[in-house]
């Protein structure tokens, strides 16, 4: 079931659910604006020409910083990682969903892949993986809305929350956007 604003609110104040900063002109009836932060990974085409996911990449991608207030435009086709302003964590009885927002998808910006589930248990930074599939650069700033989390309480707490021990969790508590670790997996 996904949590109303209400529950939210409610869930914030007993620790269940955390959103670092909150601010409550942002909860909307069943979700939570969050904003872009200011740090970006873009592929590095230069030093590679092929990505093997067998393998730990060497300077795949490299870090942009576009300062406050600043902006980065998103090429079509392009596609690049970036971080949330917002540190959202859920107990091991929660889970987060994070979604795009409408304006956003009409322009032709994904906001994820695939990567838009927080694990029960995790407490982090969320990456977003930015993809413009419209025809025009888009441009984006440093602290606009760019997604928004929902919130859904599972039907009972989990056994093994994200992080424990055995699960191989590449994510846990992340609080700048990482490149992907998918090698590790191997």
């Amino acid at each position: 079931m996904i949590l109303s604003d209400k529950s939210i609110k409610e869930c914030i104040k007993n620790g269940s659910i955390s959103i670092d900063p909150f601010k409550e002109e942002f909860l909307q009836p069943a979700s939570y604006d969050l904003h872009l932060d200011r740090y970006f990974l873009v592929f590095n085409r230069e030093s590679n020409a092929l990505i093997d996911v067998k393998k730990k990449p060497k300077d795949l991608m490299r870090e942009i910083d576009i300062g406050e207030g600043g902006f980065f435009i998103i090429h079509p086709n392009e596609f690049v990682l970036a971080n949330l302003k917002e540190v959202t964590g859920v107990d091991s009885k929660h889970v987060g969903r994070l979604e795009g927002k409408s304006s956003l998808g009409r322009v032709g910006l994904i906001i994820h892949a695939t990567a838009g589930f927080l694990d029960p248990g995790n407490e982090l930074r969320m990456t977003l993986e930015l993809a413009n599939v419209s025809p025009l650069p888009i441009k984006i700033y440093e602290g606009m809305k760019i997604a928004q989390i929902a919130f859904e309480e599972l039907d009972q707490e989990c056994e093994n929350p994200y992080g424990s021990k055995g699960l191989n969790s590449k994510y846990v508590g992340d609080d700048k956007v990482k490149a992907s670790q998918m090698w590790k997996n191997f």
